[in-house]
């Protein structure tokens, strides 16, 4: 067999011509190479669903570390077999999903879809060797062997009535199924590195189709070919397809094929312990992107779910592909807990540089800025107020979202909107914020240098004066400055705004 296998990308009868599945011919390193060097090659193998599901993002996540600590590849294929679910939108999803977590893969993505030709090459190998053949039982015998098995109390399986049966009597005008011979007695054993040792009756597997009565290649088939050419050394994947690594096993040994060493990982169940789900929330990557939460946040978080290392709880990347493996993933499934995931992006966005917020929050603007009300105001002296205002903001903050609510006041025009608890801070007393804040304005225009500590020392200065509390100076500032009860420290949200702007502001509010 030829080491340079061409891969062309198709959507339908069309050659499907993206940035991300080109129509060109993509070459497959010989998997004879891999054999040699013994590099670690992983994949990550979505089905394009419309977006990539956070359970997805932590298999592609755990294949890219596991890679990467081994100083590997992780290689990237859309399983695009479903033509009816599997468009353009679909893989552009799937991608920007991870591209927005920062998995990045080795060479072009593969389409499976493409390969159909190769699948069916292999399938007549594997006719010519007598390890499948030709069956022709038609839908009502497939329907009597289920009903006689559900009779039995047994399992549906196929009973294997065309495994040696001589093709001269095949019906004619019929297209048959590829079948692969499955062996009749023994188990098919799954030495999985977090599962241990499964063993699986061959007689429970039966004979499993490769190929359908269309020519079309089985899902079963596709991965196994693909796999193989691909180079793939190690399959980590969810546990949800333990029972596929057992047919797949008999595919690989049918064609003489290494199998490859797999890890199948638990999967991540919701809070209440059933299956993750739409029902839960949230299950998309992109939809965490929308909520505000930072990707470094969310790879701490998913490795963390089922990964661990002693009771360490945050890792840089660096830290991660220098630590982890395969070895450390545990056997139970993971729950997922929202607000330990805001608690970690939490403690990200208090350590993260003030201009990298920044950029975030304008990465995820177009998805959170409903009416395009902080887009119309989103000026360059604006951005830099922004990060200005970023030590104060980001100390209350758990998201992007809250960040960027948080910086509403920088973007408001005058007259501020007043929430209404502000509007009753200034009014309380017959209006004695309001009167405190007419006889601070003179002072403030008195500054000639406007920051933080000049800003802070005039007004301390000045509630002495009037022997006053802090409080009743500084509250009414903030309502007065950002139409709201709380705020970044008064003093930063002054600095932040600029003596004209600030001062205006209060003289719009002054009694």
């Amino acid at each position: 067999m030829s080491c340079m296998i061409a891969i062309l990308c198709y959507m339908g009868n069309v050659p499907f011509c993206s940035q991300f599945l080109t129509a060109a011919s993509v070459a497959l390193p010989c998997p004879r190479f891999f054999a040699m060097t013994k590099q670690v090659i992983t994949r990550f193998a979505p089905s394009p669903t419309g977006f990539l599901h956070i359970g997805g993002a932590r298999t592609a996540l755990f294949n890219w570390l596991y890679a990467r600590a081994n100083g590997g590849k992780m290689l990237l294929r859309i399983e695009d077999t479903d033509r009816a679910r599997s468009t353009t939108e679909a893989v552009e999803a799937l991608v920007d999903g991870l591209s927005w977590l920062g998995l990045d893969w080795d060479g072009e993505p593969i389409s499976q879809f493409g390969r159909a030709d190769r699948h069916r090459e292999v399938v007549e190998t594997l006719l010519a060797n007598g390890k499948a053949y030709r069956c022709y039982a038609s839908q009502e015998e497939l329907a009597e062997m289920r009903e006689k098995a559900r009779a039995e109390k047994r399992p549906p399986r196929y009973d294997g009535r065309w495994r040696d049966r001589d093709p001269a009597e095949a019906p004619k005008g019929v297209a048959p199924v590829i079948r692969i011979k499955t062996p009749m007695d023994g188990e098919t054993v799954v030495n999985d590195v977090v599962q241990g040792e499964v063993r699986f009756p061959n007689a429970d597997l039966d004979d499993l189709v490769l190929l359908r009565s269309d020519g079309t290649p089985t899902y079963m088939l596709a991965v196994v070919v693909d796999d193989h050419d691909m180079g793939i050394t190690d399959i980590v994947r969810g546990d949800d397809h333990l029972t596929n690594a057992a047919r797949q096993s008999i595919i690989f040994q049918a064609m003489d094929w290494d199998v490859p060493r797999m890890a199948h990982i638990p999967l991540i169940y919701g809070p209440d312990g059933a299956k993750l789900s739409k029902r839960h929330g949230a299950i998309g990557a992109e939809a965490y992107r929308a909520m505000g939460y930072l990707p470094e946040a969310m790879r701490n978080y998913l490795v963390r779910l089922g990964w661990a290392h002693g009771d360490d709880e945050f890792f840089t990347t660096e830290e991660l592909e220098r630590l982890f493996t395969l070895e450390a993933i545990g056997k139970s499934p993971s729950r997922f807990d929202f607000a330990k995931l805001e608690n970690m992006n939490g403690h990200y966005i208090r350590a993260a540089d003030d201009h990298h917020l920044v950029a975030q929050i304008k990465t995820i603007l177009p998805e959170i800025d409903g009416g395009n009300w902080f887009s119309e105001r989103w000026t360059e002296q604006r951005e830099e107020q922004l990060s200005s205002a970023m030590p104060g903001l980001k100390e209350r903050a758990k998201t992007l979202v809250d960040l960027i609510d948080g910086a509403r006041f920088l973007f408001a025009e005058r007259p501020l909107p007043m929430e209404e608890k502000a509007a009753g801070i200034l009014d309380a007393d017959n209006g004695a914020g309001r009167a405190v804040i007419a006889s601070l304005i003179p002072v403030l225009e008195a500054l000639e240098s406007w920051n933080v500590a000049d800003v802070e020392t005039a007004v301390r200065e000045y509630t002495e004066q009037q022997g006053l509390k802090l409080g009743k100076v500084a509250q009414p500032i903030r309502t007065a400055t950002t139409g709201r009860t709380t705020s970044p420290g008064v003093f930063d949200v002054m600095a932040v705004l600029g003596k004209d702007e600030c001062v205006s502001r209060l003289r719009d509010q002054a009694g």
